[in-house]
């Protein structure tokens, strides 16, 4: 079928949206949870969480010193609450403390029910990532000019 031609919407100029660079110290995540990811309890692996805890902190890091990091160390992990399957998990990392090769971050996980948006703190850690050269070598982090970003 057919549509008449004074029935088509008109076209109507798009106007560029202005680029706004991500936080350059900082990542957030969003995933779901599966039956591949729980134990026999029915909530999610320690090892599933620690892994997306782990790729949140990393991509803060390579943010933050602009380049290849490794982990080095995963701090005070704390499970405050189980996550179940069907729920989101939301993460928030930012780096907290640089040394001269070396990042702290710290790492919120949020269990959310999708429904509602409710979220509720269930498990924090602190992660250090070492920055590396294109040989794996510890290489030093250049000091990055704070903005202010919303």
């Amino acid at each position: 079928m057919t549509v008449p031609e004074s029935d088509r919407p008109q076209s109507v100029p798009v106007q560029p949206v202005p680029v706004q660079p991500a936080p350059r110290s900082s990542a957030r995540m969003l995933e779901l949870v599966f039956p591949k990811d729980l134990n026999g309890h029915g909530t999610a692996f320690g090892g599933f969480v620690l892994s997306l805890m782990d790729k949140a902190a990393s991509m803060a890091a390579i943010r933050h010193c602009q380049g290849s990091v490794v982990t080095a160390r995963m701090e005070a992990v704390d499970f405050h609450l189980p996550i179940r399957r069907g729920d989101a998990v939301a993460l928030e990392a930012e780096v907290i403390h640089t040394g001269r090769t070396s990042m702290r971050v710290k790492v919120d996980v949020y269990r959310e029910t999708l429904a509602t948006g409710q979220q509720e703190l269930a498990t924090s850690g602190i992660f250090v990532f070492v920055a590396v050269d294109d040989q794996g070598k510890p290489r030093p982090i250049q000091k990055q000019e704070q903005s202010s970003h919303p």
